[in-house]
């Protein structure tokens, strides 16, 4: 399996390679070029496995040129110890007939954790295998709870750095004290004029100026996303469907 632009199919990269880009070089969304079909057999034998072990398997499927080794590093270390329940996302019968999914076990109660705890791994495992040498900056633009488990995730990890950006009165108070009081020698917080659209729209608009990425490579840095525009923020959150 390649991945491909949506804006210039011609343009391949591995999993790895649109993992640590997190966006083409003329702005389009790396997707996969094929798509593996699974059995029913396959299902179930997948549906009886942990949350890990889920999320072993489905990374295997879209990850394949992360070894076995690699996939069982990211998702133990991103499913193992910080959430409040053994599983991440457990399965809660509200009656005989209806059973809700909770996404809110994770550091900073929020859906995107699930994605966001493992995009760091996901993230540094891609980088080493692409031999990058370069400090990799994220860059996020958030409408309140991406920006926060983005920043829970990527505190203190070694090789990179994280600026959120978000619309000032955009967001609740709670997730705005939730960012702005994010511990990290390597995290940073925007407030931006405007609404999230503008974040976003400003965002991309910082990955498509190839001048400031020449500017940023002499320097010894180089742009990633933590936003939906990554596969590797992707591909985690099939898991919990």
């Amino acid at each position: 399996m390649n991945y491909v632009s949506t804006r210039n199919k011609s343009l391949k990269a591995t999993a790895a390679e649109a993992i640590a880009k997190g966006i083409s070089e003329e702005g389009g969304l790396f997707v996969p070029d094929t798509f593996k079909t699974l059995t029913d057999a396959d299902f179930e034998r997948i549906g009886a496995l942990d949350y890990v072990g889920k999320a072993k398997e489905i990374l295997k499927l879209f990850l394949n040129d992360f070894t076995d080794e690699e996939i069982d590093y990211c998702a133990s270390g991103a499913y193992t110890g910080s959430f409040d329940d053994e599983q991440p996302a457990p399965i809660v019968a509200l009656d005989d007939t209806t059973n809700i999914l909770e996404l809110w076990h994770g550091p900073t109660c929020a859906f995107k954790d699930m994605a966001l705890s493992i995009l760091p791994h996901l993230l540094t495992t891609s980088a080493k295998k692409n031999n990058v040498k370069n400090e990799i900056v994220i860059l996020t633009a958030t409408s309140g709870d991406t920006g926060k488990a983005a920043l829970a995730g990527f505190a203190d990890v070694e090789g990179t750095r994280i600026i959120v950006f978000y619309p000032k009165n955009g967001v609740s108070k709670v997730q705005e004290l939730q960012m702005v009081t994010q511990k990290g020698a390597n995290t940073s917080v925007v407030a931006i004029h405007g609404n999230f659209d503008c974040a976003q729209s400003g965002v991309k608009a910082i990955f498509e100026n190839k001048e400031l990425a020449k500017e940023m490579a002499d320097a010894g840095f180089q742009f990633s996303s933590a936003n939906s525009i990554n596969i590797g923020r992707l591909v985690p959150q099939i898991v919990y469907y």
